[in-house]
């Protein structure tokens, strides 16, 4: 059994391909767009919007992918957590239709930019598995299978027996499989959504955190502590990272902190049997566990908290029991890195397209589905910048972020509670 290297960052930056070269932001630039964020919206959106024609111009604080989008679990899903029936008696006509319609076919999208762009990214589109814990869980799933089903959706409820043939555990009473999605490496996926932006003629300035934006005349101006960036419009996509720049969108955000731990390659001999089709897989607990494999065969297993304090040996320990309790043939498997991000949940557990003041936007408040949502957000962001898509089309109404109440208090719960539930399942 291997030591856990707790000076690793994570699974992802060890084995993703070495990022573009980029540096920080030096002297005053013009530009037709800023962007204030380089993850997956950031990135998306400046890459459509140079390949339009458009000056476009990212600031980030740390590295690419620093924040959620490097850290998460990899899983390229189509759709919400929200059911989709529930979506547009949520949104209302039209968004709610509209933003089903660009969401189920978001993965495509992924995939096709990481071909496009022949991005080392370890792309595998074929689909995920929402397993069943118990009968309750295979009933929200036969209701969410019905749903996608009468919409077309290519998607399909398998038996316990047929879940243990694709996941190598019989733990599970059943699993959706939804074949519109898949798993990435998210480290990867950002450097390359970064390099095509290089490439097709965007400028991206790394640590280079914004202090503020100020009106220009009729224009922006992004500042660093090196410089700065005037433009017409800004695109502030910092999401779950966004911190005093425009504090309205963190006080909007209950941070859900969510950790994986990343083992040794798996023994040639247990292969066959873990995940042979190369699914990503969670299951419906409310504190989920979710599980996938990378390109060299590591089993990376994850669920709600954060590794610091008391959470690190106690995720870590249930980890460990998890994996066992799923795959006892890895009992003498180790974990090599673990790793936690950040997720931003609104209050309805849906995203949000705000105008944080003329020609300010952005999406935030991914809720866990920040791969596909962000690249499609992204693109929607570049068309609309360019005159292509009006408001009225958005797949969003324009709202204000308004703060969720006693934020704090939950985002504290939401730790212990995880530790709390975590222990109970080692002693259960």
């Amino acid at each position: 059994m291997t030591k856990l290297d707790q000076a690793a960052d994570s699974l992802w930056a060890a084995t993703a391909p070495a990022p573009a070269p980029t540096a920080s932001l030096t002297g005053d630039l013009q530009a037709d767009v800023v962007v204030v964020g380089g993850g997956f919206t950031g990135l998306s959106a400046a890459l459509h919007l140079a390949e339009a024609g458009a000056r476009v111009a990212v600031l980030e604080a740390h590295e690419i992918g620093h924040g959620g989008s490097g850290r998460n679990v990899g899983l390229v899903n189509a759709g919400m957590w929200v059911l989709p029936d529930d979506l547009p008696a949520t949104l209302g006509e039209p968004y709610g239709e509209r933003l089903l319609e660009l969401l189920g076919d978001a993965p495509k999208l992924v995939f096709a930019l990481a071909k496009k762009h022949a991005m080392d990214c370890e792309a595998v589109s074929t689909g995920t598995l929402h397993c069943a814990a118990g009968r309750a869980g295979l009933r929200q799933l036969e209701i969410r299978a019905g749903q996608w089903c009468r919409r077309g959706a290519p998607v399909r409820l398998l038996s316990a027996r047929e879940t243990a043939d694709k996941t190598g555990t019989e733990v599970f009473s059943g699993a959706l499989l939804d074949e519109r999605a898949g798993t990435i490496q998210p480290l990867g996926y950002a450097r390359g959504l970064a390099a095509a932006a290089l490439t097709a003629g965007a400028g991206i300035f790394t640590r280079s955190p914004v202090e503020r934006v100020e009106e220009d005349g009729n224009r922006w101006r992004a500042v660093t502590a090196g410089g700065s960036i005037a433009a017409d419009w800004v695109i502030a996509a910092t999401n779950a990272y966004t911190t005093r720049l425009w504090p309205q969108l963190r006080e909007e955000l209950v941070h859900l902190p969510y950790f994986n731990f990343a083992t040794e390659p798996l023994p040639p001999e247990a292969l066959p049997a873990i995940l042979p089709e190369r699914q990503g897989a969670w299951d419906t607990n409310k504190v989920l566990t979710s599980f996938r494999l990378d390109r060299s065969g590591r089993l990376v297993l994850g669920s709600v908290g954060a590794l610091s304090g008391t959470g690190r040996s106690v995720h870590q320990a249930w980890a460990r029991r998890a994996m066992t309790r799923m795959f006892p043939m890895l009992k003498d498997v180790g974990f090599q890195q673990g790793w936690h991000g950040m997720i931003g949940m609104t209050d309805d557990h849906l995203p949000k397209f705000h105008r944080l003041d003329r020609r300010i936007v952005g999406f935030s408040g991914y809720n866990g589905r920040g791969i596909a949502p962000g690249t499609a957000f992204g693109k929607i962001l570049a068309e609309h910048i360019g005159g292509r898509i009006g408001e009225s089309d958005l797949p969003l109404p324009v709202t204000l972020p308004v703060p969720q109440r006693l934020r704090a208090i939950r985002e504290a719960g939401i730790e212990w509670g995880a530790q709390a539930i975590h222990l109970m399942r080692m002693l259960g």
